[in-house]
């Protein structure tokens, strides 16, 4: 007998869904069911960036995140990881994500619509690679677009501000 059970971890907490849809994105299970608008549906097609969220998964005994576009992943996938969203950047004094300070001192989002999948790209970026390049942080916000401010205040804000020894 199989098991329409899936589980994984959300803000520090082991969620378990039972019989979950299949066919329900995730997007629309972060809005929907964890009440998380932050992030955003931009074309629903996984090409803006606009619902990037960040999945952490155990790999050789070490978590490994990922951005992923949430609007073409389905709620079942989340079996056995970690979900991050804009939402869990804040930490709980309140205190701001070095992603965010960084968009913040270089004035890096105009109209904000774009900007939570930037941060939370941005952070599964960091969370992997302390100290990269401009190249790397170019490829690693490949998936997002923004129409307003352009790339390169967004790229200037993550070469210039982000702490390399991974001390947040």
């Amino acid at each position: 007998m199989s098991s329409n059970k899936i589980q994984f971890i959300f803000e520090n907490k082991l969620i378990e869904l039972d019989n979950p849809d299949p066919n329900q994105t995730l997007l629309n299970f972060i809005r929907d069911e964890l009440k998380k608008t932050g992030t955003k549906e931009g074309c629903a097609e996984g090409g803006c960036g606009a619902c990037t969220v960040v999945l952490g998964e155990i790999e050789n005994k070490k978590i490994k995140y990922k951005a992923v576009n949430a609007c073409i992943s389905f709620t079942p996938t989340l079996h056995g990881k970690q979900l991050i969203v804009v939402e869990n950047l804040v930490s709980k004094n309140g205190s701001y994500h070095p992603v965010q300070e960084a968009m913040a001192k270089y004035h890096a989002s105009q109209c904000g619509f774009c900007t939570p999948g930037f941060l939370v790209a941005a952070k599964a970026l960091h969370d992997e690679n302390k100290s990269p390049s401009e190249d790397e942080i170019r490829a690693g916000l490949a998936g997002n677009l923004c129409r307003c401010t352009g790339y390169y205040s967004i790229v200037e804000a993550l070469t210039r501000s982000l702490p390399s020894d991974g001390s947040y």
